[in-house]
């Protein structure tokens, strides 16, 4: 029973991307469009490592140094608004290889799952998130690389690969890999651009203005498309990246990203606990992401291969499944 449980849950992370990406050129964003204090402070919490006294000692030691000095960069002093977009950009991860342990709860309506898995991601070039069944046995695979997205059902020998250009709602829209690594990396992102170091005409786009509790949001329009980032002022770290498209007749849909409990990572902060949510007029679907053991772990293969035994599922299968469940 295990086992089914997780290639459900393997099927409902698939379909919160696909989703995602689907309703990207029909519109994403909280419902009201409205970045608050009370939305970007819900549901705190996590739980302790499992590690020594001693080593969470030494670990709690490093943080606080690492994050003196990230405090200790930015002054106060009168609001810059160049030198804090420069602040924002400088907190992104220096490493090209990110990899950690993850605990993934999945929620759509009133159904949850909880499983563990592996992040694995090399900077511009492919992310993966490994689902595991038991602990050790690889149950379902998500990658996503600059030309493909790839879901792999290891249980029943299937898989789907579907290049970016083929799949018309990625094509139309803005939504790509570039979207997705900006997504799990915690980083800001220029829509239709690679990265997000912006030129004086990009910084020209972006409208900053002061939050709640002193934190400062960050945003811009893309046609229909509203992108909003909520950073907290005194780190210029991004808490919560959001993304909104208004349709007056079918309703608003919605993409929420929230980043928390911030823990070093070499020289630089990353968020250890990711809060993802898509929301329709018609459904909401939920990602919790615990992420454990930050590594920068560079001995693994960036491409998956699969044997003649698997063979390949339309998109079409995958949702049929999901609605099944």
């Amino acid at each position: 029973m295990k086992t089914v449980h997780i290639l459900k849950t393997t099927v409902w992370v698939a379909v919160l991307v696909l989703l995602t990406a689907c309703a990207s050129s029909s519109g994403l964003g909280r419902r009201s469009g409205k970045v608050t204090d009370e939305q970007t402070t819900a549901r705190r919490g996590g739980g302790k490592s499992s590690k020594s006294d001693k080593q969470e000692r030494k670990k709690g030691k490093k943080n606080k140094e690492v994050e003196t000095a990230a405090n200790d960069s930015i002054e106060q002093q009168p609001f810059d608004r160049e030198v804090y977009l420069t602040q924002v950009e400088d907190n992104a991860q220096l490493n090209r290889f990110l990899t950690s342990k993850v605990k993934l709860s999945v929620e759509v309506g009133n159904r949850q799952m909880t499983l563990t898995g592996n992040l694995k991601m090399k900077r511009d070039d492919v992310i993966r998130l490994q689902l595991m069944a038991f602990g050790f046995v690889e149950a379902g695979r998500l990658e996503f690389t600059k030309e493909y997205v790839m879901i792999v059902d290891r249980i029943n020998k299937q898989y789907l690969k579907v290049p970016y250009a083929q799949l018309a709602f990625l094509r139309n829209s803005n939504i790509d890999f570039y979207t997705l690594q900006a997504l799990f990396w915690n980083e800001l992102h220029q829509p239709g651009t690679e990265r997000m170091t912006m030129t004086n005409r990009q910084r020209a786009q972006l409208n900053v203005e002061p939050g709640l509790d002193n934190d400062v949001v960050l945003s811009m329009e893309d046609g229909k498309l509203s992108y909003r980032w909520l950073t907290e002022g005194k780190t210029a770290r991004i808490k919560m990246t959001n993304i909104l498209y208004k349709d007056a007749y079918r309703g608003n849909y919605q993409l929420n990203w929230d980043y928390e409990e911030f823990k070093a990572n070499e020289r630089k902060f990353f968020p250890t606990k990711h809060i993802v949510s898509f929301t329709t007029p018609d459904q909401e679907v939920k990602l919790d992401m615990k992420l454990n053991y930050l590594g920068q772990d560079e001995d693994w293969e960036t491409r998956t291969e699969l044997s003649g035994k698997y063979r390949q599922m339309p998109v079409d299968d995958i949702l049929r499944r999901f609605m099944s469940l």
